[in-house]
């Protein structure tokens, strides 16, 4: 399983986690990230057909891309997550995932309504600069609209910033922001250990 998953050194950036004794549902999260379908593809059958995957199951799945985000216009700072059009994984011990979905009464909403709602939204999130957030677009391409995760070595910044989002303007218009993905970052040969060795 380690040996067909670095094939894909230089090809696909891959950044695993254990999810192990924290989710009942799955051990371990891959985030892989590339250029190019295909090769999610090709990986994924590789990984399968070796002597562990061919234990394994894949309950969740995420597609989504990179795109530039409509409202972060006038909010600029080092490092910001939403004007990039490439992700750079950081190297947290901690990683927060999950699906996210509006609900279409919010892309009905004036664009002024929206971006008065998203700058309360930014705001928050430049309270807890420890929590990176990543945003990928899914529209089209997979049954959620955004794949959201955040990445930090403070899992109580990031419980506390999402209390307080819960609490805005903006909270009334998220239709899906489940199943979340709390995940450990470690090597893949560490992952692979938490399975029982």
């Amino acid at each position: 399983f380690i040996r067909a998953a670095e094939e894909y050194n230089g090809k696909v950036i891959v950044v695993p986690y254990t999810t192990t004794g924290i989710r009942g549902d799955c051990d371990f999260m891959l985030w892989r990230i590339s250029y190019d379908l295909e090769m999610f593809q090709e990986m994924s059958s590789k990984l399968l057909a070796t002597g562990l995957g061919k234990y394994l199951t894949t309950p969740y799945s995420y597609l989504s891309m990179t795109k530039r985000s409509i409202y972060v216009d006038h909010h600029v700072h080092e490092g910001q997550e939403s004007r990039r059009l490439k992700i750079s994984p950081g190297r947290s011990k901690y990683i927060f995932v999950y699906p996210f979905e509006k609900t279409r009464e919010w892309y009905l909403l004036t664009k002024a309504a929206r971006q008065g709602m998203m700058d309360e939204h930014i705001a928050i999130g430049h309270k807890y600069p420890s929590v990176k957030l990543n945003t990928t677009y899914s529209f089209g391409l997979d049954d959620q609209e955004f794949v959201v995760a955040f990445e930090t070595d403070s899992p109580q910044d990031f419980l506390d910033l999402v209390m307080e989002l819960r609490s805005t303007e903006g909270s009334r218009y998220v239709k899906r922001d489940i199943p979340i993905f709390t995940c450990i970052m470690k090597s893949l040969k560490e992952a692979v250990d938490t399975l029982g060795g």
